[in-house]
């Protein structure tokens, strides 16, 4: 796993043998997301538009825009709402704008209640479109409106002045009087096409009279992220880190999986494979007490990183391959008449497997079993043995525990002729799963734990 690329049927195998541990994660991811919920309340959001009239550019709406959610906007509506610890840079941040199309601006507030966010967004639009015209100058600058309305009454006053005179011109119809009375028509003219002219170039006639258009409706839902979305992310990242720590787990793990790497590990020769029925298990000691009982009920007590144990042959299948390993054990030493086997010390699965051999090789060789144990290995020292046979399931030690093994065997002079991997297998439902020499350990195999001395 650790030198192998991650492919999808590795993300099936953490799903299939992890499936326990990855729903209680994803359980505690929920509940982790409800709390956070609950420390933040819902928020709920209304919306009022303001129509602006007349022609605007691109850069003229933002502008707009910025104006809406200005302090000076804000302040107002915090002055009017009264919000009791509201003040107006708070409210700053419950309030947002944007232009849309159609010459519309969107005025969004956010409060904790929907009648709060109703009653914010119709107050920044209201006081959004009373600033804008007090800055256009429409209708509230009163020295603007006097000018406008000053102008336009002398203009009407000096039309009435210019009729009079004409009529008072010569009433005659002489050359003279014609032409004054034409004149004077040309300039009234002049004087309504000049007016209508600053009608028309007054930014105030143009682009003021901003609309409201009715108020905010009142929100139905709480705004994003909702409760249910937070307990839904909060399960989906607690599911996501889980498999994301599998798989580091998997990538930083160095035990050796496959029998050559074991057998250079030790220096010496792989020998072959013996099956042993029954699934594999935990490879460490097992603590007694609730603590083992929560390990079984979450599934981590099996290793979910190694392949499933295959469907053995007949006992006839499974005998012919231990024989076959007593038979190349025979062809590197053909004049041994005892071994000693070396077991990592809570390896079951060796342990088997080294019971099968010793009663195979009960005719040819009396084979010694003993358990080492791999942090402290201290192996007896050579007695009558013609060498040391080391037996071990693959998948559950490192190169450097192994090294160890390999140096305890030295160091009690015996010399690592071969090493033989257990693997485990599950037996046909309709085959017998009894078989004694699979589940007992032989009389000849004598079985102690390593402290230095003869076992």
């Amino acid at each position: 796993m650790n030198d192998d690329t991650i492919r999808l049927v590795t993300i099936g195998w953490i799903l299939r043998r992890s499936w326990r541990l990855l729903a209680v994660l994803t359980v505690v991811g929920a509940l982790v997301g409800y709390g956070i919920s609950v420390l933040f309340p819902p928020r709920y959001t209304a919306s009022a538009s303001v129509l602006l009239p007349g022609q605007w550019e691109e850069r003229e709406l933002l502008t707009q825009v910025d104006i809406a959610t200005s302090s000076s906007v804000v302040d107002l509506v915090a002055a009017e709402l009264g919000w009791r610890g509201v003040n107006g840079p708070e409210l700053r941040e419950q309030v947002t704008a944007k232009a849309a199309d159609g010459n519309i601006i969107t005025i969004s507030g956010t409060a904790d209640t929907p009648a709060r966010a109703q009653r914010l967004s119709d107050q920044v639009a209201q006081q959004f479109v009373g600033f804008a015209a007090r800055i256009a100058g429409g209708g509230t600058d009163a020295d603007a409106a006097t000018g406008t309305e000053a102008l336009r009454q002398k203009v009407l006053e000096t039309s009435r002045r210019i009729t009079d005179l004409a009529d008072a011109a010569a009433p005659g119809r002489t050359v003279e009087s014609v032409q004054a009375r034409t004149s004077l028509e040309k300039l009234r003219t002049s004087l309504e096409e000049a007016m209508t002219k600053l009608d028309e170039a007054d930014p105030a006639t143009d682009k003021a009279g901003m609309v409201v258009m009715g108020p905010a409706a009142r929100p139905t839902g709480a705004a994003p992220p909702t409760r249910t979305q937070i307990v839904i992310v909060g399960a989906l990242l607690f599911f996501l880190l889980a498999v994301i720590g599998h798989l580091v787990a998997a990538r930083m793990d160095r035990r050796l999986r496959t029998g050559p790497e074991i057998a250079a590990a030790l220096g010496s020769a792989l020998l072959g494979t013996v099956d042993v029925l029954g699934e594999r298990r935990a490879q460490r000691p097992e603590d007694s007490g609730p603590r083992a009982s929560i390990r079984r009920l979450l599934g981590v007590d099996t290793r979910w990183d190694i392949p499933a144990p295959q469907w053995s042959d007949d006992e006839a299948g499974r005998r012919i391959r231990c024989r076959r390993v007593c038979a190349r054990l025979r062809d590197r030493l053909p004049a041994a008449r005892r071994l000693l086997v070396v077991v990592p010390e809570g390896d079951e699965m060796a342990l088997r497997a080294a019971g099968q051999l010793a009663a195979e090789a009960e005719r040819d060789a009396v084979l010694r079993v003993v358990e080492v144990s791999v942090d402290r290995p201290i192996v007896p020292d050579r007695d009558t043995e013609s060498g040391a046979l080391v037996v071990l399931s693959a998948g559950s030690w490192t190169a450097e525990e192994l090294a160890g093994l390999a140096e305890a065997c030295a160091d009690g002079r015996h010399e690592v002729v071969g090493v033989v991997v257990a693997a485990p297998v599950r037996a046909d439902a309709t085959r017998s799963a009894g078989d004694p020499q699979d589940n007992a350990t032989p009389a000849l195999t004598v079985r102690g734990h390593a402290t230095g001395g003869s076992v």
